[in-house]
């Protein structure tokens, strides 16, 4: 573990300038704390092959050792295995497993789809949270899950093979030029949208900010707000729809729901997951303190990824 001085040293400097402007000394620091320390292994078990209770059963045979995910039955963390450790396992390998950011597993829960909807899943790839969706329907149902890159289309296919996913119809597209999205056909949609990826941000690997520049950000908020846009004409009057990144920043977070408020027919709904500890609120220079009690910020730290989810009804 680096500390938040050599981790101020490390991150780009426009970011902590940025971190320390739009957030309390305090906040701040658990932000860097969190960028500092070596997260660990997290998974959910696949509910379509298997059980919780079995696979714990099966990891203390295996001298697995974990811990139980208080807002989420079917998620473990893992105390003594790497992810490259656990995939050598039968349950990863034939898919019973899905190894996942806990932090990735709020927005499916948040969107809560039921059997027999229709889902519209933008920016699906690698199938982290499609997946999810899918053992929550009980494969039954339809979610069409859209991606721009190759690449992670084809791990998509590969995860939602196997993982036993039927209901997922994939689709490649220029997620903004996408004008053919049936309107008001979808019964949630889940818009995870291409973001900054502040949220993980690993202070000791420059891989994960190298690339990270103002510029981006308010590039990527104007993305998001496009995605918002085409979200909301493919969704039902009524529907719901979950807006997440896994990314810190104001541009990305409080701008993109004031402008979807502002601009778009929809509502803010409360967030029914409550996860103590975790929980930062949000900044809305409107001061509408109900408004921030409805958004769910995560600060990053050994077990979560830095996230920031919201929930919305198309009235």
């Amino acid at each position: 573990m680096i500390s938040i001085s050599e981790a101020k040293r490390k991150l780009p400097e426009h970011f902590i300038e940025r971190l320390q402007k739009q957030f309390s000394v305090h906040t701040a620091d658990l932000i860097l704390r969190g960028m500092c320390v070596e997260r660990l292994t997290t998974l959910r078990v696949n509910s379509l092959k298997y059980d919780i209770q079995s696979l714990m059963n099966d990891f203390k045979k295996l001298n697995i050792k974990f811990e139980r995910v208080s807002w989420y039955p079917d998620a473990l963390v893992i105390k003594n295995k790497t992810e490259r450790e656990l995939e050598k396992t039968n349950h990863y390998q034939e898919g019973k497993i899905y190894l996942q950011s806990l932090s990735s597993m709020i927005p499916p829960l948040a969107l809560d789809p039921k059997p027999e909807e229709k889902i519209l899943d933008i920016a699906a790839a690698p199938g982290s949270k499609t997946t999810q969706m899918v053992s929550m329907m009980k494969n039954q149902g339809l979610i069409s899950a859209h991606d721009i890159n190759p690449l992670r289309i084809e791990k998509l296919k590969f995860n939602l093979d196997k993982q036993g996913a039927d209901i997922v119809e994939v689709i490649q597209d220029k997620y903004e030029r996408n004008k053919d999205l049936p309107p008001l056909f979808y019964d949630r949609v889940l818009l995870d949208v291409p973001c900054s990826g502040e949220g993980l941000f690993q202070a000791g690997s420059a891989g994960t900010y190298r690339w990270w520049s103002v510029k981006e950000v308010n590039k990527l908020a104007s993305l998001q707000k496009k995605l918002f846009q085409l979200a909301v004409e493919a969704l039902k009057e009524g529907g719901i729809l979950v807006y997440s990144t896994c990314t810190l920043n104001e541009e990305e977070n409080e701008e993109v729901v004031k402008w979807a408020l502002e601009n778009l027919s929809v509502e803010i709904l409360e967030n029914p997951l409550k996860i103590k500890n975790f929980e930062e609120p949000c900044r809305f220079d409107v001061g509408n303190k109900e408004l921030e009690k409805k958004i769910l910020r995560i600060i990053p730290d050994e077990k979560m990824e830095g996230f920031f989810v919201a929930k919305f009804r198309k009235k």
